[in-house]
């Protein structure tokens, strides 16, 4: 319906209800021009998440777990050296027993040094006379010293000795004096090995000295890891009649500094 007035007819304002009422003392919303509603805190965002700042995620800070890779290097390094020390030996016994004596800190080689001293001939009876004490080779008598491991507590006669230094054997000698327990290391390494024999022996200028033919060894004490590494090397190798035993022929098991001459086997003494 329209209204009359001076100016003209005049028309109601369209009105457009909410549905709503608005509450007792409080103002309606404004409306947006769109007829959509805002919130007094902005737009809401919608159901996508557009408009909300990405949340960055918190990144927690570790050290580094330094036990489990120091064990992990610990076990590196010792088979590192495992292996090592496997193949230098390998190495070590593929090479002629030659220059592994050689390679023995503080041995003489007489082989290359005095060759001449070490002439063989025929068997002499009787006191021979040597170049080097204790000798290491040349003319001998015609009996050899047993030396299947053979450990005699009393001198024996260096021309006895030479022959089985021919045979290859090595000849342990120490001072008469050196401590009981120096002397059963020494007999530890001997025993039950053929090709190995030991006495005392009477003016050494070292505590131990170490012969086989052409080749001596002295050190100051049996706790010392070459008179092993002697043995092993040159028993039985240092031998200039390959294939003789030390077990059978004319040897004898006797002590004392006088040769026994040509005594059979059988006799063992």
């Amino acid at each position: 319906m329209s209204i009359s007035t001076p100016g003209g007819p005049e028309r109601r304002p369209t009105v457009v209800s909410t549905g709503k009422k608005p509450a007792a003392g409080r103002p309606a919303a404004d409306k947006p021009a769109d007829g959509k509603a805002e919130s007094a805190k902005g737009p809401r965002p919608n159901a996508g998440g557009k408009g909300r700042k990405p949340i960055a995620p918190v990144k927690v800070s570790q050290g580094r777990p330094w036990g489990p890779i120091a064990l992990f290097v610990a076990v590196g390094v010792l088979a590192a050296g495992i292996i090592g020390v496997g193949v230098y030996y390998a190495f070590q016994g593929s090479q002629p027993w030659q220059k592994r004596a050689d390679a023995i800190k503080g041995i003489v080689n007489y082989r290359k040094t005095d060759p001449e001293s070490l002439k063989q001939a025929a068997h002499e009876p009787g006191k021979q006379t040597y170049k080097y004490s204790p000798p290491v080779g040349g003319v001998h008598n015609a009996t050899w010293q047993r030396c299947l491991g053979d450990v005699y507590d009393a001198p024996i006669a260096s021309e006895h000795a030479v022959h089985s230094l021919e045979h290859g054997a090595v000849w342990i000698t120490y001072r008469p004096d050196l401590p009981e327990d120096q002397v059963e290391k020494l007999a530890t390494l001997v025993r039950g090995k053929d090709f190995m024999l030991m006495s005392p022996y009477e003016g050494l200028d070292k505590p131990i000295s170490l012969q086989a033919w052409g080749y001596q060894l002295k050190v100051d004490n049996a706790d010392d890891p070459r008179i092993k590494e002697f043995a092993t090397t040159l028993a039985l190798n240092a031998t200039v009649e390959p294939g003789v035993p030390c077990s059978s022929g004319s040897y004898t098991t006797g002590t004392g500094t006088t040769p026994r001459d040509s005594l059979p086997a059988s006799m063992g003494n």
